[in-house]
């Protein structure tokens, strides 16, 4: 039985394809290729020979079969048109399959688009939501980014290049005006990073052209929290509530949305017995 490599290609400079993936791409039995014109290129460029299968998203049912039939002769490389295989393409389709029929399957890692724009945005990077592209109808692409609205995670999002002035405009109607950095055409010719607050993007990308595929980083929600009060601070509040007459659940649940401190903490406090001074 033959393993499934699913090998990341480069997004544009071939100067990025590591010497693993080369390998693996002239040692298997066959390579699956979401577009076998675009992937010729690659391999003409590093004199591999192959034999190579298109597997894409309108083919990739009837073609399941046959590239497992493969994976029964020998070990399979899949690749995609650019970046790693299974991210935004019909790759975890059979991925999932070989999977299922007790295949190995293994990656060669490399270039990734959306963690190639992340690394340079200048947001944070520990923890962040990969969202793919966006959709295309204007009505659920507001629904959908009202749905990540309140997350503190970094959001990232593919577009396309007709697509990009209309999204920006509900990415900022939405999300309010957050800090971005938009990608274009990365490691190739025209690559381009433009970061700036959402409002400043929109006129920007209204004059300059707007042409290459485009990934979009956005800062996660701002928190909204307060600042936490001291415990003096805090007991001073409590204090002066308590001597109104309101009850302690009042008390906790008004003070929370002001202190930074929880209702638990508030109400616990509020019921501590007093402290008493040595004699």
């Amino acid at each position: 039985m033959g393993t499934l490599y699913v090998v990341a290609t480069p997004l544009g400079n071939l100067e990025d394809m590591s010497p693993r993936a080369v390998r693996v791409l002239r040692e298997a039995h066959l390579i699956a290729a979401e577009d076998t014109r675009h992937t010729k290129k690659l391999l003409t460029h590093f004199d591999i020979h192959t034999e190579l299968t298109s597997y894409f998203e309108h083919n990739q049912r009837s073609k399941l079969d046959y590239i497992l039939k493969k994976l029964e002769e020998g070990d399979v490389a899949l690749v995609s048109d650019a970046g790693t295989p299974g991210v935004n393409d019909p790759g975890y389709e059979l991925i999932r399959a070989a999977l299922d029929s007790g295949f190995d399957v293994r990656p060669i890692p490399g270039p990734s688009a959306p963690i190639a724009a992340l690394s340079v945005s200048g947001l944070p990077t520990d923890a962040f939501l990969y969202l793919g592209y966006l959709p295309h109808k204007r009505s659920e692409r507001r629904r959908f980014l009202q749905a990540v609205a309140d997350l503190p995670y970094t959001l990232i999002f593919l577009e396309s290049p007709h697509r990009l002035l209309e999204s920006l405009h509900d990415l900022l109607e939405v999300l309010g005006d957050r800090p971005a950095c938009i990608a274009r055409e990365m490691t190739k010719m025209f690559e381009e990073f433009w970061r700036g607050p959402l409002h400043r993007a929109i006129p920007y990308f209204s004059t300059a052209p707007v042409r290459g595929e485009f990934t979009l980083v956005v800062g996660g929600a701002p928190d909204r929290r307060p600042a936490r009060w001291s415990a003096e601070a805090l007991q001073a509040a409590i204090d002066q509530e308590r001597r109104q007459g309101k009850p302690a659940r009042q008390i906790a649940t008004e003070l929370a949305g002001r202190s930074g401190w929880s209702k638990r903490e508030i109400y616990a406090r509020i019921h501590q017995p007093p402290e008493t001074e040595e004699p």
